[in-house]
């Protein structure tokens, strides 16, 4: 395929409520966001699937100008594409995600992937290979080899990355829900992962240093982040919701002191708007505004 098509966006994605209301042309935007609203392998509280809209609509409805970063979404030149076709088959979604994830590469666009369950940043990672690193905000470290007999799920993608890229590409930030064969492979693989108790422990600064020291040597970055790494206090409707997880505040605060101009892409998922009254997607779409404007400020700077 020739650099600059669109081949696979075209087959694979279908309209959708435009992000911030507003729409750069595909070919001047710099960032593409993307839906993805898949969550057949939720097995807690489903509802993901309505999530990339869910955020949409938040989105006309908050302030667009960071006060940390002093950008203004408004300014920034960004096209929603729409969601993706997704299937009934995990497999065939990610293989879908992953096609068009290549196709936004090819054209030098940022793509934001609106999940869905977590188990779609596997398509997007598969588009980069090994060559990136993987910065990953979660309560969860989802590296089980299976779960309900399932080798690839939301609970075992994660596993399935370490195993395509190596385990040295992986940093985790805000755990606190594992099990024992979780840990003991973490542990044992000497993957990087924080705890919500380190956070509480040690104050943003230091940990913000801990995740830099920790990603130093990452050439390129991929940011995900599952919504449930923020406490249910904060944001109650989530997929899996875990208690002493983080604010909203600290999160954010860690993201506009780590990110650089090495990040290529990024996903927001797990929202299931469902169990709230639009809370949980007001946050999502905050810390989502908040990421692309400490994005956009390091690309201005550096």
């Amino acid at each position: 395929m020739d650099e600059g098509k669109s081949m696979h966006q075209d087959l694979y994605i279908s309209p959708a409520l435009r992000f911030l209301g507003i729409n750069s042309s595909k070919e001047e935007a710099e960032y593409l966001i993307l839906g993805i609203p898949y969550d057949g392998t939720s097995t807690y509280r489903p509802g993901a699937r309505f999530a990339p809209n869910a955020i949409r609509e938040a989105s006309k409805n908050l302030e667009t100008v960071s006060l940390r970063s002093r950008v203004d979404l408004e300014n920034m030149k960004i096209h929603d594409l729409g969601d993706l076709d997704v299937a009934s088959s995990l497999e065939e979604t990610l293989r879908r995600l992953e096609l068009v994830t290549k196709e936004s590469r090819q054209q030098g666009k940022f793509q934001v992937s609106l999940g869905g369950e977590h188990s779609i940043t596997l398509g997007a990672i598969r588009a980069w290979g090994s060559e990136i690193g993987i910065l990953d905000f979660d309560a969860h470290m989802d590296l089980r080899d299976e779960y309900q007999g399932a080798r690839l799920s939301h609970a075992t993608f994660m596993r399935r990355i370490a195993e395509e890229i190596g385990t040295d590409r992986i940093v985790q930030v805000g755990i606190r829900a594992v099990c024992s064969e979780e840990l003991r492979f973490a542990e044992e693989e000497k993957i990087h992962f924080f705890t919500s108790y380190d956070l509480f422990r040690s104050g943003v600064a230091t940990l913000a240093d801990s995740l830099r020291r920790a990603i130093k040597d990452f050439e390129k970055i991929y940011i995900t982040i599952d919504s449930d790494v923020l406490d249910p206090s904060f944001a109650p409707a989530v997929g899996n919701p875990e208690p002493e997880g983080i604010s909203t505040t600290q999160l954010i605060e860690l993201l506009h002191q780590v990110l650089d101009r090495r990040v290529i892409g990024m996903d927001l998922v797990e929202v299931t708007p469902v169990y709230d009254s639009g809370a949980t997607s007001a946050q999502a779409c905050k810390v989502l505004f908040e990421a692309l404007c400490s994005i956009e400020r390091a690309k201005r700077h550096t």
